[in-house]
């Protein structure tokens, strides 16, 4: 029998990647009845599907709002067959479901050469007023808050980084000291945040994705207005926003990420 016209197809198999392609092509995440009625197929079959699912971390599902949304689990299937930057386009909807939930600008960042970033993927949000970054625009790879996140795996002693971080332009410079402090800060948390230090009015928040060799090739930046923040939400957003980098390095990596090692 030819695989290309096959006999009985598995009816759940059908339903399941029915599911995963119609919250792939979602913005932000749906609840089952919903799902269930736009796909054609019985609201238990559907939950039952979504379960499988979310426990295979093919798709995600969020307690609070009760809903669904594609996960990374795809592109740890997919591991060694892309690029990098593939990576994070098939991050995609975790970056949009980020961008939609905290009113921010979403960015997938990878590492080039030696000292630059260069932006690969973004998710934009519905306001009417937010930060936008065009894909293709390269920034110093020690600035900003993927600069901290960086750094934190930066092999250069202490007198060369201060000499990196001496030609960075900043709209409201950091000393070194307190930089690096920051950095220090980045090793603990898995994250860091920028606020109005490369961008007055703007604050960031990025977390590093890692590959298997524990070096960060990639960040996850998200970035909004300062004063659309408050403490518990800047939280939220830090913890969101590292929690896809963890995904990310998961799939890259084929295993945990891996406790960060930098600088004394």
């Amino acid at each position: 029998m030819s695989e290309a016209t096959p006999g009985k197809l598995v009816g759940a198999v059908v339903s399941g990647f029915k599911v995963v392609r119609h919250l792939a092509r979602a913005r932000g995440g749906m609840g089952v009845n919903q799902i269930a009625r736009e796909t054609d197929i019985n609201p238990s079959t559907c939950f039952n599907i979504l379960k499988t699912l979310v426990h295979e971390r093919v798709v995600t599902f969020d307690p609070a709002r009760k809903t669904y949304a594609i996960g990374l689990g795809f592109v740890e299937i997919a591991k060694g067959s892309l690029e990098k930057a593939s990576f994070a386009r098939l991050a995609r909807p975790h970056l949009d479901a980020i961008a939609t939930s905290f009113n921010v600008t979403v960015t997938a960042w990878q590492r080039t050469g030696d000292d630059r970033m260069v932006l690969v993927e973004r998710a934009d949000n519905d306001a009417a007023t937010r930060v936008h970054m065009n894909l293709g625009q390269r920034l110093p790879l020690l600035i900003g808050a993927f600069g901290r996140c960086m750094a934190v795996y930066d092999p250069r002693p202490e007198a060369e980084l201060r000499e990196a971080f001496s030609t960075l332009r900043w709209q409201d410079p950091p000393s070194f000291e307190a930089w690096l402090q920051e950095v220090q800060a980045a090793q603990r948390m898995g994250y860091a945040i920028d606020a109005d230090r490369y961008v007055r009015g703007v604050t960031t928040v990025a977390s590093p994705v890692l590959e298997a060799e524990k070096r960060p090739v990639m960040a996850i930046s998200a970035v909004g207005f300062s004063a659309q923040f408050t403490p518990v939400s800047l939280t939220g957003l830090a913890a969101a926003v590292k929690e896809c980098a963890d995904a990310l390095s998961l799939a890259i990596a084929g295993e945990a990420p891996p406790v960060q090692q930098r600088i004394a």
